[in-house]
This record gives structure tokens, sequence and C-alpha cells, in this order.
């Protein structure tokens, strides 16, 4: 089983439960990992038959800045519902958001929220 990671890609968003997130903004990086079988996608080197990292990002890009969340949980949720949408042939797909910056005393690394998924779980979460 093959995987394409777009790590790291980088967002300015007006994400976030503060009123200073939501007046100032602020970046966020958001991981991406698609689990498919490229080992037969691409036998025949086309990018037809496979899934183009570009399309991915320019996905995750949208939902990223055009849509607004209070919560990052929500906003990984999204992504991940997006992603599987899109592409059925997945096996399976990782979605971490990293916040860099929290308006909260002390030190302290970027904060991580992460979600899964399978193309079976969408079918689930869609019939709730």
């Amino acid at each position: 089983m093959g995987m394409v990671k777009l790590p790291n890609m980088r967002f300015y968003t007006y994400n976030g439960v503060f009123d200073e997130e939501k007046k100032l903004g602020q970046q966020i990086s958001v991981d991406v990992v698609i689990h498919y079988p490229i080992e037969t996608a691409v036998r025949d080197d086309d990018l037809n038959t496979t899934i183009s990292y570009v399309d991915i990002y320019e996905l995750v890009k949208d939902v990223t800045t055009q849509q607004s969340f209070n919560l990052m949980e929500s906003l990984a949720n999204a992504i991940l519902m997006a992603l599987l949408k899109q592409w059925h042939q997945v096996e399976g797909i990782d979605v971490a958001i990293s916040k860099d910056y929290i308006p909260l005393a002390g030190i302290y690394d970027p904060f991580i929220i992460s979600v899964s998924g399978t193309p079976a779980d969408l079918a689930k979460w869609c019939d709730q």
C-alpha cells in the first residue's frame, strides 16, 4: 500500500474560539496522508489514474481558507470528509492540524488535532 503525504501545508485563517483569533487570524499547518494502492494506480504512468497532490492541496486550501470554524477539530473533520468524498479509491486518510499559537500563557510546542477515516467510515457518518 502506498501513501501520498502532504506535510506542513500552511494557511492563514480566522478560525478559532477566541475573539483575537477571529479578528487577527493565525497561521495553521495541515498534514495529510492518503493511503491507496499507488503500485497498481500508476502502472500506465498516467496522472488520470492516480491522485494528484496538486488536487489534494487545492481541496485542503479551499476548505481551510473559505470556511470558518470555531474548533480545529471541526476543521480537521471537514477536510477529512471532503477528501473522502473526492477520492473513493483510497484505503484511508489521516489529517492533522497544528496550531502554532494559542492565546494561553506558557511554553509549549504547537497543539495538534488529528483525525483518520476510510470510505466505509464516510458511508456510516453520512447515514447518521
